[in-house]
């Protein structure tokens, strides 16, 4: 595909979610598909409407068939993968916002699309000796556990850092624009054709869930676009070495150091590790920015940081890229204490805080 064209899924994807939000919002009232504010949510708002990632992935799918138009070559048994495991994922979303499922039933759809997309090519089928740099072929057992193991990590990190009113879709798009331009450099049609129909989703859709948000993602989103995400990471990095594995990861460091700081902050408290609480990235941000647009913003911003590092990253080698990761780590370490956000222990709840917060969200 020329690069003009790309421009013509995009506008499609962005098009139809803008279109199709509001509908897919009055289907979610007229089915019962609604948020249940708690003690842990942020937003008290009652009857706001779920299911929003069915426009994100109407939208998705159509700009993804429209790309294919141009260009027939991804048109094959990785894009029916996709779209198959995508459809697992889908349905466990709209159950789960609709009634409500477990963590264990959650985990067990999220494998079983893991495995059908692994079964249709996505995978991470060999490493790169990081001394003599050589390819190393893995054996099938670690594809398959291994990419499982990537793809749920992914698909969980973007649905736990769903809490604040368009912080899940602004963040998966500048995740998603960023591997594309990682892909199209290295020059693989299909994730690039996968992030831009799923940037022009999520922008399309942004404008009804930025805050103050008419509707959610819910789990039929957030769980669709975290898989979406960790497919097109898979793809845009095929082989796979010490430094270029980085380079992915990257681009979702600020989902998955939320997930990983959440699950170690539970292991300490005895908890599961799927329970929920207030002590997120967001919610912590949450508690300095004094808003809830201005910790979403602050977020774009870090999360725009990595990616912007991720993309310089990908162009470095031997001993220069070690030394830019050491910087790159040690800064990130230090902006994020700052911040207050890499704290384990929990944080006592400012109730004027929290009141002005219900306020401007009413």
């Amino acid at each position: 595909m020329e690069p003009l064209q790309y421009t013509i899924p995009f506008a499609t994807a962005f098009g139809i979610a803008l279109a199709a939000t509001p509908v897919v919002g009055r289907l979610a009232l007229a089915v019962g598909a609604v948020d249940r504010p708690n003690e842990r949510k942020v937003s008290v708002r009652e009857n706001m409407p779920l299911l929003g990632g069915l426009a994100v992935a109407l939208a998705c799918g159509l700009g993804l068939l429209v790309a294919a138009a141009f260009d027939p070559e991804i048109l094959d048994a990785k894009l029916r993968g996709l779209f198959l495991g995508a459809l697992v994922i889908l349905v466990l979303g709209v159950i789960d916002d609709r009634f409500g499922v477990g963590a264990r039933t959650k985990l067990t759809g999220q494998i079983l699309a893991s495995l059908i997309v692994i079964a249709h090519g996505f995978e991470i089928f060999r490493i790169t000796n990081p001394v003599s740099g050589e390819p190393m072929e893995l054996p099938r057992w670690v594809v398959w556990v291994g990419t499982t193991f990537w793809i749920v990590a992914v698909t969980n990190a973007l649905n736990l850092l769903d809490g604040l009113d368009g912080l899940a879709s602004g963040v998966a798009a500048i995740i998603a624009a960023t591997l594309s331009i990682l892909a199209w450099q290295a020059g693989y049609p299909l994730p690039v054709c996968l992030g831009i129909s799923l940037v022009g989703a999520l922008l399309g859709f942004l404008p009804h869930n930025f805050s103050p948000a008419r509707i959610f993602l819910g789990d039929t989103g957030s769980l669709f676009v975290g898989f979406l995400l960790a497919l097109q990471a898979v793809e845009t990095y095929r082989r796979v070495s010490f430094i270029t594995l980085l380079v992915p990861l990257m681009t979702l460091a600020v989902p998955l150091l939320d997930t990983t700081l959440s699950i170690v902050r539970r292991l300490r408290k005895g908890a599961p590790i799927f329970a929920a609480d207030r002590e997120h990235m967001h919610h912590r941000l949450l508690d300095v920015a004094g808003s809830a647009r201005a910790a979403v913003l602050q977020f774009y911003f870090l999360t725009g940081a990595f990616c912007l590092i991720a993309i310089s990253f990908s162009r470095l080698e031997g001993i220069w890229a070690v030394a830019f990761l050491l910087a790159v780590i040690a800064l990130t370490v230090r902006l994020l204490w700052n911040l207050g956000v890499l704290s384990l222990d929990e944080e006592p709840e400012d109730p004027e805080l929290r009141g002005a917060i219900e306020g401007s969200e009413r």
